[in-house]
């Protein structure tokens, strides 16, 4: 049985159930039951690829490139694995904290915005890349802007505006890629990419790295990140700041491996790898509110996972993927964290909040934990992740030495000291110090918070599995050809 389009299709279908009924306990059964489904369906599709299979879903038995294709490789089954489960956690945190007049079209937002998500980790197309890229968009506006004054939906349209900036440059992409080799099926793109008009496809390549790099908030196109992460609830932050970011690096992963191998470190993305980790911790560390240092860091912690990509060996391409599993765990634990603040002590600034952790050492346990691992700390994920990227730089740089290499790996070492400092700041102020009479937060918003902060401690101490998925997921990325035989098939 092929379960490939489920993840699709199931959070759509739930999301229009939710809009449908009437009856407030009933969408919240179907809304949970859906979400629950759907992490079923992304489980089974990493169990299907872990042997370094593909999945391949023709649909009405189109042949490709003809028809439209699913292709699940390891990479699209691990972020569809990740952002099913970051979706069911933080609906259960969102069930207890949005607004009860606005659940009906609350829940299929957050279904339509988990399809777009899946969509686009699941397709064999760069069209319909694009396609779910909008279909997520529309999703995350829509949940960005829901009950939140006039203010706040126009900070929300800066967010909207500069990301229909990067569609036009997506779509326009798309066409001049479809001029060159007459497809836009991507493991076609990738039979017809070498012998095809140079100058077309260097800007088709030029274009599509700078529509991904400005949704994956990477230097220099981060600005607009910090503004809308502040702005909706606590729940839908973390939800954003888990995995939007998150969408185009995996499209920067499948067009630098897939469609265009690097092959080798590349100066430009080191550069662009360092540039982003620096400027993104500097910011953190100028800020007085705990969300947008946390906002600040989704910008920093980019910069790993790129420099990841940018080494262009397995090794790096492991490294840089189980480092973006590892933060989207952390940073949606530290984002889940902070809206709980929120939403008990109404502030998330530092100068007012203090004694968080006497007052309720639970919360304080729980936003520590991550905070650890964000920084590097072992045994935490976080520290695996960055020693397995700094093994993977000097393996690099022993083949192939280049001087941006240790410069990027100095940078990241730098960066977690300086990261280091921003969990401290945070933690003194907020958690630390005595503990005037205070409310406490409500068991039912820490349980997802738990929920997400297990994952570090579940892959620092026992992570071996997850670092063989991605081991064998960056193995497919660059043996391009069973990706193309299983899509291609015949016609290959």
């Amino acid at each position: 049985m092929n379960l490939a389009i489920v993840p699709v299709i199931l959070p759509l279908s739930t999301g229009a159930a939710c809009a449908a009924v009437e009856s407030e306990r009933a969408r919240r059964w179907i809304s949970l039951t859906g979400a629950l489904g759907t992490l079923g369906a992304a489980a089974w599709l990493v169990w299907a690829v872990r042997g370094g299979n593909v999945v391949v879903l023709r649909a009405g038995g189109w042949p490709a490139p003809y028809g439209i294709t699913f292709a699940v490789d390891g990479l699209g089954a691990l972020m569809c694995g990740i952002s099913s489960y970051v979706a069911t956690v933080t609906l259960w945190f969102g069930m207890r904290e949005a607004a009860s007049r606005y659940h009906r079209y609350w829940h299929a937002g957050w279904h339509l915005l988990l399809g777009g998500m899946n969509g686009a980790f699941l397709t064999g197309d760069l069209f319909n890349l694009y396609v779910f890229f909008e279909i997520l968009l529309i999703a995350s506006y829509f949940l960005l802007t829901l009950g939140t004054s006039r203010e706040q939906a126009r900070e929300a349209f800066t967010y909207v505006a500069l990301n229909l900036v990067a569609s036009t440059l997506f779509l326009v992409a798309v066409g001049l890629l479809y001029a060159a080799t007459g497809t836009v099926n991507m493991a076609d793109l990738a039979r017809r990419l070498p012998s095809a008009p140079s100058a077309l496809v260097r800007g088709g390549v030029v274009l599509l790295a700078t529509a991904f790099g400005l949704k994956a908030a990477i230097f220099p196109l981060y600005f607009w990140l910090p503004h809308a992460y502040a702005i909706p609830p606590g729940s839908v932050a973390a939800y954003f700041g888990g995995m939007l970011t998150k969408v185009g690096v995996y499209a920067l992963y499948r067009l630098f491996t897939t469609l265009a191998p690097l092959g080798r470190p590349d100066p430009l993305w080191l550069f662009v790898a360092s540039g982003t980790m620096v400027f993104g911790v500097l910011g953190a560390l100028a800020q007085e509110e705990i969300r947008r240092i946390l906002s600040f860091h989704i910008i920093s912690q980019i910069g790993y996972m790129i420099l990841g990509l940018a080494l262009g060996t397995r090794e790096g391409l492991a490294a840089g993927l189980f480092y973006v599993l590892h933060h989207i765990g952390v940073k949606t634990a530290l984002l889940l964290a902070s809206g709980t603040v929120e939403r008990t002590w109404g502030t998330g600034r530092l100068s007012l909040l203090s004694g968080l952790g006497s007052a309720q050492p639970a919360l304080g346990v729980l936003f520590f934990i991550p905070a650890l691992s964000l920084a590097g700390i072992p045994p935490l994920s976080g520290f695996w992740g960055k020693v397995a990227l700094l093994v993977a730089g000097a393996d690099a740089y022993a083949e192939r030495p280049g001087l941006w290499i240790p410069l990027a790996l100095g940078t990241s070492v730098l960066v977690s000291l300086l990261t280091l400092a921003s969990m401290v700041k945070i933690f003194t102020q907020a958690f630390w110090g005595p503990a005037p009479r205070r409310r406490r937060a409500a068991p039912e918003l820490l349980l997802p918070v738990a929920a997400m902060a297990a994952l570090t401690v579940v892959w620092g101490l026992g992570g071996r599995w997850l670092w063989e998925l991605t081991w064998s997921a960056a193995g497919q990325l660059l043996d391009r050809g069973s990706y193309l035989d299983a899509v291609l098939g015949g016609s290959r």
